[in-house]
């Protein structure tokens, strides 16, 4: 019987194998049910041809390429005859994608990560794969502590086999650490240990800057933070053996434990290099910092892996690897290095291109390349080109990938990613206000002229007190080597009376050209030499006048205009290493400058001004930066006139600007205008009659314009934390920029002679005691917030002043709008 039985199981396989393996000539094949999906598009999928000898065993195995396709859900196949027929139900096709209730993934993430998984509009949709995405952004919440978070995806059928499919988030509060426990440690209390780690957990009122929401990638930074804790303190074998973390029932609090082993401190005992150091061995060793016989120290030993791998990146080892190998005695706790190294090959750059630079030319950013085409690969050097590039006043960020060349492996090609920011902005304003008055300005500025890198502008400005017309060109590569050269052209005509300032009138032209050249990576010196005519009426007696006017008076024309042509010779040195030429955030400027007239002019004067600017990143991202800032100037006559001691001409006086003191008007602070006025008084003559009698000099009476006229020296100052601008995303956070300010300054006359006045009363000479006192300053605190809008740049400033005087006046607020291109 058992013989019988096998006989018909063979007999059974060997018939179904037979039919199996009958083949047929295909006459046709037909395909079913399409409605998106074009006939010849899932013909591509059928592994056979009309005229093909194929077997129903191909057939069948044919359904499998079809779904394989992914433009199916279902798919059934048939033969009638030698006809292949498919019958098929094509997958809903998405219409559209939405997310809601999401706020801690951004939906262009969302978007991003539907991508991956081939979930987006115009694709067929697989159901099978929403699932699997539903359970990974659960883990995501549940990673950063969100764990009563919920995602469900929402599939909704509209005509013509399409769907919506929308995501709906449940976020809920994160969990918050509640305790975070360290077991085994014995050589470090636990209060040592916590304030080094990001994690917080029972935080008082005032500690409203940290955070004490549980996050699984801020603890495994922390683990990470006490290893390096250990290492640096010679606990070579440190490690954390365990960690915990534990969600109460209602989800709302974490426990976190860490269990830890110590162990003891190791010695160094010596370091050797080995490897291919590139015949270096001798100089290297010399340069490691690693101390034998002291503490092992995991700080020092990343910091000398580090240093030998940029050293050998500067000459086009690229891909070092360098490793230090601890061999451990763990019954003397001894330890001896052995610093391993791998320079690899030495990697060229074959090709460098630039993305994203739609108006500036290839030529004007490759100029400021310190890494070249055909030379040895540097990161030091595509940094410097980095940060040369951002310092453009038209670039908003720079980017940098250096990207393998398949069949290659020692030589990339090099792509910059530009953004660009508006170089260029033509503005037009109407204003009034006390000071100004009605007033109109209008200028065309480019910073990126035709994408060539140079700069031109035109610019008119009258308001009730000034007219001034001005035209500008710097060709900011003159030559290759980089020296610059430009040219100014301006007119302005200026009634200070208008502005209840020291009253005069002036006419003045200027003209020259300014070369500058550097003199190393971050350092420049400038030159210039301009024409300068001036002409000058209505001059009134103010007393700082007639120490200028009497040297220059024609007695027998007293009411004669003042002309004056001098030319004026200028030098400057400027260091600048700020890492962005708009709103940088590291690095550091300064500026020193003189300007003379040249020696036998009419007017012979200097004046010397020194202009820095610090900022210190606070946090890795720079979004929290501190920035100190000084401003000094200082100016005087030298050589005399018919026996007069030359002085600084007052149109050439330091003057406070809006922006110097925020909070205070212009021309508040420094000295004022002294108007010095007789006495008189009525004495009797005869009978019935009077006379006005002319007192004494000593009775002189002393008044003061409401303005200030400047004066020969100033200094201004001010500390700013720079921070992220609230409710404000971060792709905005190089076009607006918040600030927390103090500012402070002030103005004097170091030439002012107060013992003139002495032989006036005290009351009259006090109005006049802070005219040369440098300490007399003002400050002032506020809030910042710029922005280089569409319209134009645009500043919006809160201040009040922290120490005032009487007589200041006050501003809080300025606008000015444009449009920028």
């Amino acid at each position: 019987m058992k013989h019988i039985v096998v006989g018909l199981v063979l007999f059974s396989l060997s018939w179904i194998s037979s039919a199996n393996n009958q083949t047929f000539k295909v006459e046709d094949i037909q395909v079913t049910g399409l409605q998106r999906v074009a006939l010849g598009a899932a013909l591509t999928h059928v592994p056979f041809s009309v005229g093909d000898q194929v077997s129903e065993f191909i057939v069948a195995q044919s359904i499998k390429t079809l779904y394989q396709s992914g433009h199916f859900a279902d798919i059934k196949a048939f033969r009638d005859g030698d006809v292949v027929i498919y019958q098929v139900t094509e997958r809903p096709t998405i219409s559209e994608i939405e997310f809601d209730g999401n706020s801690d993934i951004k939906d262009e993430q969302l978007q991003e990560s539907l991508d991956d998984s081939n979930i987006r509009v115009g694709e067929p949709l697989d159901k099978t794969i929403l699932t699997n995405i539903e359970t990974g952004l659960v883990d995501f919440y549940h990673s950063v502590g969100k764990y009563n978070a919920s995602v469900k995806a929402e599939i909704t059928y509209l005509p013509r086999n399409r769907v919506r499919l929308k995501f709906e988030f449940e976020e809920g509060d994160a969990a918050k650490i509640k305790q975070i426990n360290i077991v085994g440690n014995k050589v470090f209390e636990d209060q040592e240990l916590l304030t080094k780690i990001e994690s917080k957990f029972d935080l008082d009122w005032w500690e409203f800057m940290s955070n004490d929401r549980y996050q699984k990638q801020a603890l495994q930074g922390d683990i990470e933070t006490i290893r390096d804790f250990y290492l640096s303190k010679g606990y070579l074998k440190f490690d954390v053996a365990s960690t915990q973390v534990s969600v109460d029932p209602n989800k709302e609090s974490v426990y976190i434990t860490l269990n830890v082993e110590e162990d003891k401190p190791y010695t160094v005992t010596g370091f050797e290099i080995v490897g291919d150091a590139l015949g270096q061995e001798e100089f290297l060793t010399r340069l490691v910092p690693i101390q034998v016989n002291e503490l092992y120290n995991g700080d020092v030993v990343t910091y000398t892996e580090e240093m030998i791998t940029k050293y050998l990146a500067r000459f086009g080892y690229a891909n070092a690897k360098v490793t230090t190998i601890p061999d451990a005695n763990e019954e003397t706790y001894e330890v001896e290095l052995a610093i391993s190294i791998d320079p690899g090959k030495r990697v060229y750059v074959r090709r460098i291109a630039f993305e994203g630079n739609f108006t500036t030319s290839d030529e004007v950013l490759r100029r400021e390349l310190r890494q070249f085409e055909g030379s040895t690969l540097s990161n030091d050097l595509l940094e410097l080109s980095k940060s040369l590039i951002q310092r453009l006043q038209y670039i908003e960020t720079v980017e940098f990938n250096v990207e393998p060349i398949p069949g290659s492996d020692d030589a990339v090609n090099v792509v910059f990613t530009i953004k660009e920011q508006p170089s260029g902005s033509f503005q037009a304003g109407v204003s009034y206000g006390d000071y100004t008055g009605l007033a109109f300005n209008a200028a065309v500025q480019q910073e990126n002229f035709l994408g060539t890198g140079n700069k031109i502008g035109i610019s008119i400005n009258t308001w009730k007190a000034q007219q001034t017309l001005s035209l500008n060109y710097t060709d900011n590569y003159f030559t290759d080597d980089g020296v610059s050269l430009g040219g100014v052209i301006s007119y302005s005509a200026y009634d200070a009376s208008k502005v209840q300032l020291v009253s005069y009138s002036q006419k003045r032209v200027t003209v020259g050209p300014t070369l500058s050249w550097p003199i190393s990576q971050n350092n420049r010196i400038s030159v210039g030499l301009h024409y300068n005519n001036y002409e000058f009426s209505d001059l009134q007696p103010y007393e700082q006048i007639k120490v200028f006017s009497n040297s220059f008076l024609d007695p027998n024309d007293p009411d004669a205009n003042f002309k004056f042509q001098n030319f004026q010779g200028s030098i400057g040195f400027t260091h600048n290493s700020l890492n962005r030429g708009m709103f940088p955030s590291a690095g550091m400027s300064h500026y020193v400058g003189f300007k003379t007239t040249v020696p036998g002019s009419e007017l012979q004067y200097f004046k010397i001004n020194y202009d820095s600017k610090y900022y210190f990143p606070l946090s890795n991202d720079h979004k929290w930066t501190f920035l100190t800032r000084l401003e000094l100037n200082y100016g005087n006559g030298y050589g005399s006139l018919d026996g007069n001691q030359q002085t600084l001409p007052f149109w050439e006086n330091m003057q406070q600007r809006s922006t110097d003191l925020r909070g205070f008007e212009s021309n508040t602070v420094g000295p004022k205008g002294v108007i010095r006025s007789k006495t008189t008084t009525t004495v009797p003559i005869g009978v019935g009659g009077s006379s006005s009698v002319v007192l004494g000099e000593q009775f002189d009476t002393l008044s003061t314009t409401f303005r200030g006229t400047g004066g020969n020296a100033s200094f201004f100052g001010g500390l700013e934390l720079i921070t992220p601008t609230p409710f404000l995303s971060d792709e905005y956070s190089n076009s607006v920029r918040t600030s927390v300010f103090v500012d402070v300054g002030n103005v004097w006359d170091t030439e002012f002679d107060l013992d003139r006045y002495s032989s006036l009363a005290a009351s009259q000479v006090a109005k006049l005691d802070d005219y040369s006192d440098p300490g007399r300053y003002r400050a002032s605190a506020g809030i910042s917030i710029q922005w280089i809008s569409p319209m134009g740049p645009m500043v919006f400033t809160w201040s009040k002043p922290v120490k005032e005087y009487e007589g200041d006046e006050h501003e809080f607020f300025s606008f000015n709008i444009g449009t920028t291109f």
